[in-house]
C-alpha cells in the first residue's frame, strides 16, 4: 500500500487543516451562491468597467438561456477561445450550468491547432474573441463545429456571415436558464489539452467535483484571506487551469474581485495592483523576473507590499527572483508552488506564512498523498532522499484523458496519478522536483512539447532530421531551440526556420534558434540523445559565465 504517511503535515501553517470537507455542488451551483450571498459585491474589474456579482450573474443567465435555445445542452462540447475579459468569464459558467463541457482553447493557436482540438474533442461550437474568428473560419469545414459565437471588447473586428453576436444574445434573452441535474463527481466541467506525461496533446477531463475540490484545497492553505474581501490579479490565462483555479474560480467561491488583464505588461500590471488594491497575486516566474527588472518598480513598492498571497507556478522559481522580489516589497513572500493539469493544477506548495525552501515546490496541500515511487516498476516508494517518480492522490485528480483509454490506465494506476516528473522527499516533507517530464519544455510558463513542432519541420522540404529541445534561458527558465540536418544540397538560414515556425505555431512554441548540424547525436538503437544537446548548451552556458567572470 503506497502512501498514507504525512509527514509534512507537522509543516502545515497554524489553521490549515489537513482535511477539508469537499461540498457536493457543480461550478454552476457555486457560482449562483455566491451571486445570491453578495449581489453587491465587486466581481470583475476590466480597464474602466466594474462589474457586481449581480450584474455577472444576470449576463450567465442571460447568455445560459441564449445557449440553450440555440440548442447546446448537457455533454456538448464547447471550444471558448479569448483573452482574459468579462465575456470569457460569462461563457465559461453560462456553459458549466448548462452542463456542456468547456474545451480551453488557447488564443495563441492558429489554423492547425484549432482544427486538431475541435475535431479530437468533437466540439459543434465555438465562443471566440471575433479578432481571432478569421483562424476558425479558415478551418470551419474541417472540423466538427455547426456553430460559432463572437463576442468583442468595445467595437466589433468586422462583420460576419453566420455566428451569432454575444451582445445581442445577452440583450434578447431573459435571465431564466433551464434547470440542469449535474452529478458533480462524474460529469465533466473542463476539457484542459495538455501534452501530459507522454507528449500527443490530450484532453484532460476534470470533473466539476475535482475543480470544486481544488478551488477549496486552495482556499484552506491561505488561512489570511477574508470572504468577500480580496481583490484577484488575474493576469495569468484563465484558459489555462492555473489561472482558471487560482484566479476565477478562487474570487467566485471568495465573493471577491478579479482583477482582469488581458495580457502581462509589466508596468499595467504595477498600475493595477496599485489603482485597484490586489491583494492575491498568482503569477509564473517570468512575471516576477519582469517587476524585479522594472525601473520604476520602487514606485509600487507599497502596493505591492499590501499582497497577501503571492505565490509562483508554472516553471520552478529560481531562489534569486524569489529572493529580490521580497527585497523590493519590503518583505511580500513569494513562494513556489507545483501543479499539472492532471490536477486542477495545485498539488503542492510552500507554506504561506514563511519563506520557501530553496528549492523545492513545497508540501501536499490539504487532502493530498503524495509518494516518491522506484522508476523500474512505479510501485515500489522510495525513503526520503531516494529519487524517482512523484505520484499524486487526491480528490482534484482528473477522471481521465478524452477518448484515451490506454493513455488513462498509464497514468491513473490504482488511485494514483503518475506525474512523469522525477522528485524526491526529504525528511520534512518537503517534494523537489529533479528533472521535468522527459522532454517537454517550460518556456516563460507555457508547457511546449517538442513533438509538435518536429512535425512541422520535418514537414520542411528542406529538412531530413530535426530534433527539438529546451535550452537554459535566464528569463523564460527554458527557450526552445531547433537542431536541424538539411537534405544534401539544400542551403537554408536560422530565421527562414523561425519564420517559417511561426507560420504553422502559436508564437510561444516557436523555436528562438536553430543550429544546422551534419547530424544529430543518437543511441546505439539510433534514438536521438536530446539530453546530449541540453547538456552541451549548459556546458556553453557555464564556459561563457566562467569567461565573463574573469573578465
Amino acid at each position: 500500500m503506497l502512501g498514507g504517511k504525512f509527514p509534512w503535515l507537522k509543516n502545515y501553517p497554524p489553521g490549515v487543516k489537513a482535511n477539508v470537507d469537499i461540498p457536493q455542488k457543480s461550478l454552476g451551483q457555486l457560482f449562483d451562491e455566491t451571486v445570491a450571498a453578495k449581489p453587491d459585491n465587486l466581481a470583475l474589474i476590466f480597464g474602466p468597467l466594474q462589474i457586481t456579482y449581480a450584474q455577472f450573474g444576470d449576463q450567465v443567465n442571460r447568455f445560459t438561456t441564449a445557449l440553450a435555445d440555440l440548442g447546446i445542452k448537457k455533454g456538448d462540447r464547447v471550444g471558448l477561445m479569448g483573452p482574459n475579459c468579462p465575456q470569457w468569464e460569462v461563457a465559461f459558467f453560462a456553459l458549466v450550468k448548462l452542463g456542456a463541457i468547456v474545451v480551453q482553447t488557447n488564443p495563441m493557436y492558429v489554423e492547425r491547432e484549432i482544427a486538431y482540438q475541435m475535431n479530437d474533442s468533437d466540439a459543434t461550437a465555438i465562443i471566440v474573441w471575433d479578432a481571432l474568428y478569421p483562424r476558425v473560419q479558415s478551418v470551419l469545414k474541417e472540423t466538427s463545429l455547426k456553430q460559432v459565437v463572437t463576442f468583442y471588447f468595445t467595437q466589433p473586428a468586422g462583420q460576419f456571415e453566420g455566428v451569432f453576436e454575444f451582445n445581442k444574445l445577452v440583450q434578447k434573452y431573459p435571465p431564466t436558464p433551464p434547470k440542469v441535474a449535474i452529478n458533480p463527481e462524474e460529469d465533466i466541467a473542463v476539457l484542459q489539452y495538455t501534452g501530459g506525461t507522454t507528449g500527443v496533446s490530450k484532453g484532460v477531463m476534470l470533473t466539476h467535483f475535482n475543480l470544486i475540490a481544488n478551488t477549496y484545497q486552495v482556499i484552506e492553505w491561505s488561512p489570511n484571506i477574508e470572504y468577500g474581501h480580496e481583490r484577484i490579479l488575474t493576469v495569468l490565462p484563465v484558459f489555462h487551469v492555473y489561472g482558471m483555479t487560482d484566479c476565477m474560480n478562487y474570487a467566485v467561491a471568495m465573493a471577491s474581485a478579479q482583477i482582469l488583464l488581458p495580457r502581462f505588461d509589466t508596468e499595467q500590471v504595477l498600475e493595477a495592483i496599485r489603482v485597484h488594491q490586489a491583494t492575491v497575486f498568482p503569477g509564473a516566474p517570468t512575471m516576477y523576473v519582469a517587476i524585479n527588472a522594472y525601473p520604476k518598480v520602487g514606485e509600487y513598492q507599497e502596493a505591492l507590499a499590501a499582497i497577501k498571497v503571492c505565490n509562483s507556478g508554472s516553471a520552478p522559481l529560481p531562489v534569486e527572483v524569489a529572493q529580490r522580489f521580497g527585497a523590493i516589497t519590503q518583505g511580500s513572500n513569494l513562494v513556489e508552488g507545483y501543479g499539472l493539469s492532471e490536477a486542477s493544477p495545485v498539488t503542492h506548495s510552500n507554506p504561506l506564512d514563511r519563506p520557501g525552501r530553496i528549492g523545492s515546490i513545497g508540501v501536499p496541500i490539504p487532502n493530498t498523498d503524495a509518494v516518491v515511487v522506484d522508476l523500474e516498476t512505479g510501485t515500489k516508494e522510495l525513503p526520503p532522499g531516494e529519487i524517482g517518480e512523484l505520484l499524486i492522490s487526491g480528490p482534484q485528480v482528473m477522471k481521465g484523458y478524452w477518448n484515451k483509454p490506454e493513455e488513462t490506465a498509464k497514468t491513473l494506476r490504482n488511485g494514483w496519478l503518475y506525474t512523469g516528473d522525477i522528485a524526491r522527499m526529504d525528511e520534512d516533507g518537503y517534494f523537489h522536483i529533479v528533472d521535468r517530464k522527459k522532454d517537454m519544455i517550460i518556456a516563460g510558463g507555457f508547457n511546449i512539447y517538442p513533438r509538435d513542432i518536429e512535425e512541422v519541420l520535418y514537414e520542411h522540404p528542406k529538412v531530413k532530421e530535426a530534433v527539438v529541445a529546451g535550452v537554459p534561458d535566464p528569463y523564460r527558465g527554458e527557450t526552445v531551440k531547433a537542431y536541424i540536418v538539411l537534405k544534401e544540397g539544400e542551403m537554408a538560414t536560422e530565421q527562414e526556420f523561425i519564420d517559417y515556425c511561426r507560420s504553422k505555431l502559436a508564437a510561444f512554441k516557436a523555436p528562438r534558434a536553430v543550429e544546422f548540424r551534419d547530424a544529430l547525436p543518437r543511441t546505439i538503437v539510433g534514438k536521438v540523445l536530446r539530453r546530449h544537446l541540453i547538456e552541451e548548451e549548459k556546458a556553453k552556458l557555464a564556459q561563457a559565465e566562467a569567461s565573463a567572470g574573469k573578465e
